[in-house]
Protein backbone atom coordinates (compact mmCIF):
# COMPACT_ATOMS: atom_id res chain seq x y z
CA UNK A 1 0.00 0.00 0.00
CA UNK A 2 1.41 3.37 -1.00
CA UNK A 3 1.69 6.00 1.76
CA UNK A 4 -0.73 8.86 1.47
CA UNK A 5 0.86 12.16 0.38
CA UNK A 6 -0.91 15.06 2.02
CA UNK A 7 -1.26 18.44 0.33
CA UNK A 8 -2.26 20.57 3.28
CA UNK A 9 -0.13 23.56 4.23
CA UNK A 10 1.89 22.97 7.37
CA UNK A 11 0.32 25.07 10.09
CA UNK A 12 2.67 27.49 11.81
CA UNK A 13 5.62 27.21 9.43
CA UNK A 14 7.51 30.33 8.45
CA UNK A 15 8.89 28.87 5.23
CA UNK A 16 9.47 31.53 2.62
CA UNK A 17 8.75 31.19 -1.06
CA UNK A 18 11.45 32.03 -3.58
CA UNK A 19 9.72 35.33 -4.32
CA UNK A 20 9.68 36.25 -0.63
CA UNK A 21 13.32 35.33 -0.24
CA UNK A 22 14.28 37.47 -3.19
CA UNK A 23 12.21 40.42 -2.00
CA UNK A 24 14.04 40.32 1.33
CA UNK A 25 17.37 40.49 -0.44
CA UNK A 26 18.54 37.06 0.68
CA UNK A 27 21.85 36.30 -1.02
CA UNK A 28 21.42 33.58 -3.62
CA UNK A 29 17.62 33.73 -3.74
CA UNK A 30 16.22 33.09 -7.21
CA UNK A 31 13.45 35.15 -8.71
CA UNK A 32 10.78 33.49 -10.88
CA UNK A 33 12.11 35.19 -14.04
CA UNK A 34 15.52 33.64 -13.37
CA UNK A 35 13.97 30.19 -13.10
CA UNK A 36 12.28 30.61 -16.49
CA UNK A 37 15.66 31.39 -18.11
CA UNK A 38 17.45 28.51 -16.43
CA UNK A 39 20.54 27.28 -18.27
CA UNK A 40 19.86 23.70 -19.43
CA UNK A 41 23.15 22.52 -17.85
CA UNK A 42 22.39 24.06 -14.44
CA UNK A 43 21.44 21.87 -11.47
CA UNK A 44 19.45 23.63 -8.75
CA UNK A 45 19.65 22.55 -5.11
CA UNK A 46 17.06 23.69 -2.57
CA UNK A 47 18.48 23.96 0.96
CA UNK A 48 15.61 23.24 3.36
CA UNK A 49 16.62 25.27 6.42
CA UNK A 50 13.98 24.43 9.03
CA UNK A 51 13.26 24.18 12.72
CA UNK A 52 12.31 20.65 13.72
CA UNK A 53 9.10 19.72 15.50
CA UNK A 54 11.09 18.10 18.30
CA UNK A 55 11.34 14.34 17.83
CA UNK A 56 7.77 14.09 16.50
CA UNK A 57 8.38 12.06 13.34
CA UNK A 58 4.91 12.57 11.90
CA UNK A 59 5.12 16.34 12.30
CA UNK A 60 8.64 16.40 10.88
CA UNK A 61 7.45 14.32 7.91
CA UNK A 62 4.61 16.75 7.18
CA UNK A 63 6.75 19.84 7.60
CA UNK A 64 9.47 18.30 5.43
CA UNK A 65 6.89 17.59 2.73
CA UNK A 66 5.68 21.18 2.82
CA UNK A 67 9.20 22.50 2.36
CA UNK A 68 9.85 20.01 -0.45
CA UNK A 69 6.79 21.27 -2.28
CA UNK A 70 8.02 24.84 -1.93
CA UNK A 71 11.45 23.79 -3.19
CA UNK A 72 9.87 22.15 -6.24
CA UNK A 73 7.90 25.34 -6.91
CA UNK A 74 11.20 27.24 -6.83
CA UNK A 75 12.63 25.04 -9.58
CA UNK A 76 14.83 22.82 -7.42
CA UNK A 77 16.19 19.63 -8.96
CA UNK A 78 17.32 18.39 -5.52
CA UNK A 79 15.91 19.12 -2.05
CA UNK A 80 18.44 18.76 0.78
CA UNK A 81 17.37 18.20 4.40
CA UNK A 82 19.38 19.03 7.53
CA UNK A 83 20.96 16.17 9.48
CA UNK A 84 18.83 13.44 11.11
CA UNK A 85 15.54 15.12 10.25
CA UNK A 86 13.18 12.33 11.35
CA UNK A 87 13.87 13.11 15.03
CA UNK A 88 15.13 16.67 14.64
CA UNK A 89 18.63 15.76 15.80
CA UNK A 90 17.43 15.57 19.40
CA UNK A 91 20.15 15.16 22.04
CA UNK A 92 20.85 12.58 24.72
CA UNK A 93 21.58 14.41 27.96
CA UNK A 94 23.14 11.52 29.89
CA UNK A 95 26.62 10.31 29.02
CA UNK A 96 26.01 6.82 30.37
CA UNK A 97 25.69 4.38 27.45
CA UNK A 98 23.51 2.03 29.53
CA UNK A 99 21.18 4.81 30.62
CA UNK A 100 17.50 4.66 29.64
CA UNK A 101 17.82 8.01 27.84
CA UNK A 102 20.31 6.51 25.39
CA UNK A 103 18.18 3.42 24.80
CA UNK A 104 15.09 5.55 24.29
CA UNK A 105 16.95 7.73 21.79
CA UNK A 106 18.17 4.67 19.88
CA UNK A 107 14.63 3.26 19.77
CA UNK A 108 13.57 6.11 17.45
CA UNK A 109 15.61 4.67 14.59
CA UNK A 110 13.75 3.74 11.41
CA UNK A 111 14.62 1.40 8.54
CA UNK A 112 15.10 2.27 4.87
CA UNK A 113 11.81 0.51 4.08
CA UNK A 114 9.86 2.48 6.70
CA UNK A 115 6.75 4.46 5.91
CA UNK A 116 8.72 7.65 6.61
CA UNK A 117 11.12 6.99 3.72
CA UNK A 118 8.44 5.60 1.42
CA UNK A 119 6.53 8.83 1.94
CA UNK A 120 9.43 10.83 0.51
CA UNK A 121 9.95 8.34 -2.31
CA UNK A 122 6.37 8.92 -3.42
CA UNK A 123 6.80 12.67 -2.98
CA UNK A 124 9.99 12.74 -5.07
CA UNK A 125 8.17 10.90 -7.85
CA UNK A 126 5.17 13.22 -7.68
CA UNK A 127 7.31 16.37 -7.71
CA UNK A 128 9.82 15.04 -10.27
CA UNK A 129 12.55 16.19 -7.87
CA UNK A 130 15.36 14.33 -6.10
CA UNK A 131 15.27 14.41 -2.30
CA UNK A 132 18.01 13.80 0.26
CA UNK A 133 16.14 12.69 3.38
CA UNK A 134 18.02 12.21 6.66
CA UNK A 135 17.24 10.01 9.64
CA UNK A 136 18.46 7.79 12.45
CA UNK A 137 18.69 4.44 10.67
CA UNK A 138 17.84 1.13 12.33
CA UNK A 139 20.43 -1.62 11.84
CA UNK A 140 21.20 -5.01 13.40
CA UNK A 141 23.41 -3.35 15.95
CA UNK A 142 23.46 0.31 16.97
CA UNK A 143 21.62 2.77 14.72
CA UNK A 144 23.38 4.90 12.14
CA UNK A 145 23.23 8.59 11.23
CA UNK A 146 22.17 8.25 7.60
CA UNK A 147 21.09 10.16 4.51
CA UNK A 148 19.26 8.59 1.57
CA UNK A 149 19.30 10.07 -1.91
CA UNK A 150 16.00 9.47 -3.74
CA UNK A 151 15.93 10.28 -7.44
CA UNK A 152 13.13 12.11 -9.22
CA UNK A 153 11.46 8.80 -10.10
CA UNK A 154 11.18 7.85 -6.44
CA UNK A 155 14.01 5.32 -6.49
CA UNK A 156 16.62 5.09 -3.74
CA UNK A 157 19.96 5.49 -5.51
CA UNK A 158 22.29 5.80 -2.51
CA UNK A 159 22.30 5.67 1.28
CA UNK A 160 25.29 7.10 3.11
CA UNK A 161 25.96 6.72 6.85
CA UNK A 162 28.14 9.25 8.65
CA UNK A 163 31.71 7.95 8.89
CA UNK A 164 33.08 10.58 11.28
CA UNK A 165 30.54 10.22 14.08
CA UNK A 166 30.78 12.80 16.88
CA UNK A 167 31.93 10.38 19.57
CA UNK A 168 32.45 13.26 21.98
CA UNK A 169 28.62 13.43 22.26
CA UNK A 170 26.52 10.65 23.82
CA UNK A 171 24.02 10.24 21.01
CA UNK A 172 26.55 9.80 18.22
CA UNK A 173 28.80 7.67 20.41
CA UNK A 174 25.67 5.48 20.57
CA UNK A 175 25.61 5.03 16.80
CA UNK A 176 27.68 2.89 14.47
CA UNK A 177 29.76 4.83 11.93
CA UNK A 178 29.47 4.24 8.21
CA UNK A 179 32.07 2.16 6.43
CA UNK A 180 32.82 4.09 3.24
CA UNK A 181 32.09 7.11 1.06
CA UNK A 182 30.01 6.68 -2.09
CA UNK A 183 29.42 8.47 -5.37
CA UNK A 184 26.54 7.78 -7.73
CA UNK A 185 25.10 9.18 -10.96
CA UNK A 186 21.91 11.17 -10.42
CA UNK A 187 19.57 11.86 -13.32
CA UNK A 188 18.27 15.44 -13.34
CA UNK A 189 16.53 17.68 -15.84
CA UNK A 190 19.98 19.18 -16.54
CA UNK A 191 21.44 15.75 -17.25
CA UNK A 192 23.31 13.20 -15.18
CA UNK A 193 25.59 14.48 -12.42
CA UNK A 194 27.96 12.55 -10.16
CA UNK A 195 26.84 13.06 -6.56
CA UNK A 196 28.51 12.21 -3.24
CA UNK A 197 27.40 12.83 0.32
CA UNK A 198 28.99 13.59 3.66
CA UNK A 199 27.34 14.56 6.95
CA UNK A 200 28.27 17.40 9.32
CA UNK A 201 31.50 16.42 11.13
CA UNK A 202 32.65 14.61 7.98
CA UNK A 203 33.23 17.96 6.31
CA UNK A 204 35.73 18.91 9.05
CA UNK A 205 37.91 15.98 8.02
CA UNK A 206 39.47 16.90 4.66
CA UNK A 207 39.76 13.24 3.70
CA UNK A 208 35.96 12.97 3.32
CA UNK A 209 35.60 15.41 0.43
CA UNK A 210 38.94 14.29 -1.00
CA UNK A 211 37.79 10.66 -1.25
CA UNK A 212 34.53 11.74 -2.86
CA UNK A 213 36.48 13.79 -5.42
CA UNK A 214 38.75 10.81 -6.12
CA UNK A 215 35.64 8.68 -6.72
CA UNK A 216 34.40 11.14 -9.31
CA UNK A 217 32.05 13.46 -7.41
CA UNK A 218 30.98 16.67 -9.13
CA UNK A 219 28.54 17.72 -6.39
CA UNK A 220 28.79 16.93 -2.67
CA UNK A 221 25.57 17.20 -0.64
CA UNK A 222 26.04 17.78 3.09
CA UNK A 223 23.28 17.66 5.73
CA UNK A 224 24.41 19.19 9.03
CA UNK A 225 23.24 20.17 12.53
CA UNK A 226 25.65 22.51 14.26
CA UNK A 227 26.83 26.04 14.84
CA UNK A 228 28.45 27.37 11.68
CA UNK A 229 31.08 29.92 12.59
CA UNK A 230 32.73 32.07 9.95
CA UNK A 231 35.69 29.70 9.86
CA UNK A 232 33.30 26.75 9.39
CA UNK A 233 31.87 28.36 6.27
CA UNK A 234 35.33 29.24 4.99
CA UNK A 235 36.38 25.63 5.59
CA UNK A 236 33.44 24.36 3.51
CA UNK A 237 34.32 26.80 0.74
CA UNK A 238 37.87 25.42 0.71
CA UNK A 239 36.50 21.86 0.36
CA UNK A 240 34.91 23.00 -2.91
CA UNK A 241 37.98 24.85 -4.18
CA UNK A 242 40.64 22.28 -3.33
CA UNK A 243 38.63 19.41 -4.82
CA UNK A 244 37.11 21.32 -7.76
CA UNK A 245 33.58 20.22 -6.86
CA UNK A 246 30.36 21.98 -5.99
CA UNK A 247 29.26 21.65 -2.36
CA UNK A 248 25.90 22.32 -0.70
CA UNK A 249 25.09 22.17 3.02
CA UNK A 250 21.74 22.45 4.82
CA UNK A 251 21.62 23.30 8.54
CA UNK A 252 18.76 23.72 10.99
CA UNK A 253 17.33 27.20 11.42
CA UNK A 254 18.12 28.97 14.71
CA UNK A 255 16.48 27.22 17.65
CA UNK A 256 15.67 28.38 21.15
CA UNK A 257 19.07 28.70 22.79
CA UNK A 258 21.43 31.26 24.22
CA UNK A 259 21.29 34.44 22.18
CA UNK A 260 25.06 34.48 21.63
CA UNK A 261 24.83 31.10 19.88
CA UNK A 262 21.83 31.86 17.68
CA UNK A 263 23.81 33.91 15.19
CA UNK A 264 25.83 30.84 14.29
CA UNK A 265 22.80 28.64 13.60
CA UNK A 266 21.18 28.45 10.22
CA UNK A 267 23.70 29.75 7.67
CA UNK A 268 23.08 26.94 5.19
CA UNK A 269 25.45 27.53 2.31
CA UNK A 270 26.76 26.34 -1.03
CA UNK A 271 29.87 27.00 -3.08
CA UNK A 272 30.90 26.27 -6.64
CA UNK A 273 33.92 24.44 -7.98
CA UNK A 274 36.09 27.60 -7.86
CA UNK A 275 35.02 28.40 -4.30
CA UNK A 276 32.52 30.96 -5.57
CA UNK A 277 29.51 31.61 -3.35
CA UNK A 278 26.21 30.19 -4.57
CA UNK A 279 24.26 31.08 -1.41
CA UNK A 280 24.77 31.80 2.29
CA UNK A 281 21.55 31.88 4.31
CA UNK A 282 20.74 33.80 7.45
CA UNK A 283 19.40 32.16 10.62
CA UNK A 284 15.70 32.14 9.68
CA UNK A 285 13.66 29.30 8.23
CA UNK A 286 13.44 29.22 4.48
CA UNK A 287 14.26 27.53 1.20
CA UNK A 288 17.58 28.77 -0.09
CA UNK A 289 18.55 28.16 -3.68
CA UNK A 290 21.97 27.16 -5.01
CA UNK A 291 22.61 26.74 -8.73
CA UNK A 292 25.56 24.90 -10.29
CA UNK A 293 26.52 24.61 -13.94
CA UNK A 294 27.55 20.99 -14.59
CA UNK A 295 29.57 21.93 -17.65
CA UNK A 296 31.55 24.54 -15.70
CA UNK A 297 32.39 21.93 -13.03
CA UNK A 298 33.57 19.46 -15.66
CA UNK A 299 35.61 22.07 -17.47
CA UNK A 300 37.33 23.02 -14.21
CA UNK A 301 38.09 19.41 -13.33
CA UNK A 302 39.45 18.76 -16.80
CA UNK A 303 41.80 21.73 -17.00
CA UNK A 304 42.80 23.12 -13.58
CA UNK A 305 45.75 22.14 -11.35
CA UNK A 306 43.92 21.09 -8.16
CA UNK A 307 41.84 17.99 -7.42
CA UNK A 308 43.71 14.86 -8.45
CA UNK A 309 45.92 16.57 -11.05
CA UNK A 310 49.33 16.77 -9.35
CA UNK A 311 48.99 14.83 -6.09
CA UNK A 312 51.68 12.47 -4.68
CA UNK A 313 49.73 9.81 -2.76
CA UNK A 314 52.80 7.57 -2.42
CA UNK A 315 54.10 10.16 0.08
CA UNK A 316 50.99 10.13 2.26
CA UNK A 317 51.70 7.13 4.50
CA UNK A 318 51.00 9.03 7.75
CA UNK A 319 47.49 9.83 6.55
CA UNK A 320 46.37 6.19 6.77
CA UNK A 321 48.15 5.36 10.05
CA UNK A 322 45.87 4.44 12.97
CA UNK A 323 48.39 5.65 15.52
CA UNK A 324 47.27 8.63 17.61
CA UNK A 325 49.84 10.40 19.78
CA UNK A 326 49.52 13.22 22.27
CA UNK A 327 48.13 15.84 22.24
CA UNK A 328 45.33 14.17 20.23
CA UNK A 329 44.40 11.21 22.41
CA UNK A 330 40.80 11.54 23.54
CA UNK A 331 38.03 9.85 25.49
CA UNK A 332 34.56 9.40 24.06
CA UNK A 333 31.36 10.68 25.66
CA UNK A 334 31.29 7.65 27.98
CA UNK A 335 34.77 8.23 29.38
CA UNK A 336 36.36 5.41 27.36
CA UNK A 337 39.59 5.84 25.32
CA UNK A 338 38.58 6.56 21.74
CA UNK A 339 39.93 3.92 19.37
CA UNK A 340 38.85 4.41 15.77
CA UNK A 341 39.78 0.82 14.84
CA UNK A 342 37.06 -0.52 17.14
CA UNK A 343 34.37 1.48 15.34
Amino acid sequence: MKPKITRRAFIGTTALSVTALASEGVKGAVKPKDIEKKNPSVVTVGLLQMKACGNDQSANRDKGEHFCRKAAESGADIALFPEMWNIGYTWVKKNDKDHDNVKQWQSQAISKDSGFLRHFQELAKELNMAIVITYLEKTKFQPRNSATLIDRKGKIVMTYSKVHTCDFAAMEASTDPGEDFYVTSLDTAAGSIRVGMMICYDREQPESARILMLKGAELILTPTACALYDISIDEFKVRAYENQVAVAMTNYAAEYEKEENKKYRGRSCAFGEKGQTAVIAGKEEGIFIARFDIEDIRERQKNYVLGNAFRRPHRYHAIISNEVSEPYKRQNAFGEPFDSTKR
